[in-house]
């Protein structure tokens, strides 16, 4: 029998290591100095107009000059300019695009996940635009969840441009994103951890080094856009007694429990929406006379409402005046997000936690605003389920790094609650309900772990290469069961081809010589094989290329069978994974072993 040449297992053995990153990110890494750059501008265009929109409303003048809703008298026109902001964006949903509703976030997810990160210009038009006009007229939202959709529009529009993967322009569009949130709030660091915790859905340098050049960008410009300091200076440094740290947890659960409250009672009043017999164009404008009517207890509830976290965090607050703004704030806000309209959830979010903080500094030690700040980043690292982005946020926003430790109780146990009482946060409920699903807990994958050698079959059923076709097709034809192939192997057990089910319906069909033998008609060069020492993960991908579902595994350099690995052996591996979560096991006692997953 003649030498049979091959190629497959003469493959080198593929270079293994921690990353798997090459040099593409430096192309990647210049394209992100653009969207930041891209991103920052973009927020300075959205603070601009919605300064604009709110003193055109409010104060009948054209400027774009910084205002505050404490300015407003209570009047009818508080009623009807916020139901006029919501009517006007519901015709531009409606007859714009439909993505400009929400918040913004969970919307760059779902282009993430769904869309192949690609976004439209009509969004990076249309988001900013209907946000600032929700905002300025009185809706109760921040400007982050906007700023993080519109800069991700700019990202991946930037990155349309080029031939780039869906993966590649994924990390575009997470730069724009993290480059809008520093330059709104100067929080370089806490976009990163954004971006890990919420939009990435990765760990690896190919996404991280670019988001961090976009934002290094956005945060050197930012000086010349909005100036520099941080956004609500605090430099507390309470001398808490030994249970204040157990204090700062408990903090932290009431934000998770507050949060999931919230949550709740969100996706309830959108229920409630969605049985409304009108079309959802005018729920935004039904959602705007309710928060009007709030704005009549509270004006200060309406609009962005950073002046309020400023003053929580000075203490210029009467504890009359943090209930009510905490009551109105949470109303208005749940029933205007609900309605379908445009803003950012995350100002809200610092108002009504630090709102319920600062109550409950009132009889904890440290002062009101040391708990408000607490209130703040518990409510925003349980709600968005992002407790370092919490930690980052807040103390990026106050200047203050001598509270690392008490914020890092707070946020993490408020994140422990929420993940506990809730299976979505208040981001992915809205993708669950369009009936995708997610999950943000990201682990090593098994597959990369381990070696082919771990999971084949030794014991492998072969046919000989001499077997003439008329005995193979009596074989596969056969009442006993058989497997849909079988590996073909000469006198020294070396691989020369596989024979399938379909080979033999075709050879049925086809006239040949009596000597025809397996050898002659199954005998291939180009045979998918791997070796024992090669990574799973390699051998899976070679499947999916090879589009076989049966791989031999051969001695390196002579081609000599040792073992075979099928797709229920892939399959295993996921019995082996679920085993270390649940097997438990008792080192220092009498304990059952447990069975191997993968025998």
């Amino acid at each position: 029998m003649r030498q049979v040449p091959f190629t497959a297992s003469g493959r080198h053995l593929p270079r293994l290591g921690d990353f798997t990153t090459d040099r593409r990110v430096l192309a990647l890494l210049v394209m992100a100095l653009f969207v930041g750059a891209g991103g920052a501008g973009g927020a300075w265009v959205l603070v601009k107009l919605i300064a604009l929109v709110r003193n055109l409303v409010w104060f009948g003048n054209i400027s774009t000059a910084a205002s505050t809703m404490a300015d407003v008298k209570p009047s009818l026109w508080m009623i009807f300019a916020p139901a006029l902001g919501g009517l006007v964006i519901g015709l531009m949903a409606r007859f714009g695009s439909e993505k400009i509703r929400g918040h913004g976030i969970p919307e760059a997810i779902e282009a993430i996940l769904i869309g192949g990160s690609r976004l439209h210009l009509k969004v990076a038009i249309l988001k900013p635009l209907s946000s600032a006009i929700s905002i300025g007229s009185g809706g109760p939202f921040g400007a982050e969840g906007p700023i993080i959709m519109t800069g991700g529009a700019i990202g991946s529009l930037f990155a349309q441009c080029f031939h780039l993967s869906a993966a590649e322009r994924k990390t575009l569009l997470v730069a724009g994103a993290a480059a809008g949130m520093t330059a709104i709030f100067g929080t370089p660091v806490a976009a990163v951890f954004l971006a890990v915790e919420l939009l990435l859905f990765e760990w690896k340098p190919r996404s991280l080094i670019p988001v961090v050049a976009a934002v290094v960008v956005s945060a050197a410009l930012r000086p010349l856009l909005f100036g520099t300091g941080a956004l609500f200076p605090y430099d507390g440094n309470p001398d808490l007694p030994w249970w204040g740290l157990i204090a700062c947890a408990g903090v932290g659960i009431v934000a998770g429990l507050q949060s999931g409250l919230m949550t709740r009672l969100l996706y309830g009043a959108e229920d409630l929406f969605e049985r409304l017999p009108i079309h959802w164009m005018w729920w935004p404008m039904l959602g705007g006379l309710l928060v009007g009517l709030g704005g009549l207890l509270e004006p200060r509830a309406l609009g962005v409402g950073y002046d309020i976290i400023g003053d929580l965090l000075s203490g210029d607050l009467t504890s009359h005046e943090v209930l009510l703004m905490m009551l109105v704030k949470t109303a208005i806000w749940i029933v205007a997000l609900s309605s379908g309209t445009s803003g950012g959830i995350l100002a809200p979010l610092l108002i009504i936690g630090g709102t319920l903080g600062w109550l409950e500094g009132m009889v904890l030690p440290g002062g009101t605003a040391f708990w408000a700040l607490l209130g703040m980043a518990g409510m925003m690292g349980g709600t968005m389920r992002a407790p370092l982005t919490a930690l980052a946020f807040a103390v990026e926003l106050t200047g203050n790094t001598h509270v690392l430790l008490p914020l890092l109780t707070a946020t993490s146990a408020a994140y422990a609650v929420t993940v506990l009482l809730l299976k979505r946060s208040i981001l992915t409920e809205k993708i669950a309900r369009r009936g995708q699903h997610l999950t943000r807990e990201y682990s090593v994958d098994p597959f990369e772990l381990m070696r082919v050698s771990e999971v084949m079959v030794k014991d492998v059923d072969t046919l000989p290469a001499a077997m003439p076709v008329a005995d193979a097709v009596a074989f596969f034809t056969s009442d006993e069961h058989r497997h849909k192939s079988y590996p073909v192997i000469d006198e020294k057990r070396h691989v020369v081809g596989m024979a399938t089910r379909s080979d033999v319906l075709r050879w049925r069909t086809e006239s040949r010589d009596e000597g025809v033998t397996l050898y002659d008609v199954a005998s291939d060069i180009s045979l998918a094989v791997s070796h024992p020492d090669e990574i799973l993960g390699r051998l899976a991908d070679l499947m999916v290329t090879a589009d076989v579902g049966r791989i031999p595994i051969v001695e390196r350099g002579t081609r000599k069978l040792i073992g075979l690995v099928a797709r229920k052996d892939l399959l295993r591996i996921r019995a082996v994974t679920k085993a270390e979560e649940q097997d438990r096991a008792s080192f220092f006692g009498p304990t059952k072993p447990s069975p191997n997953p993968l025998q």
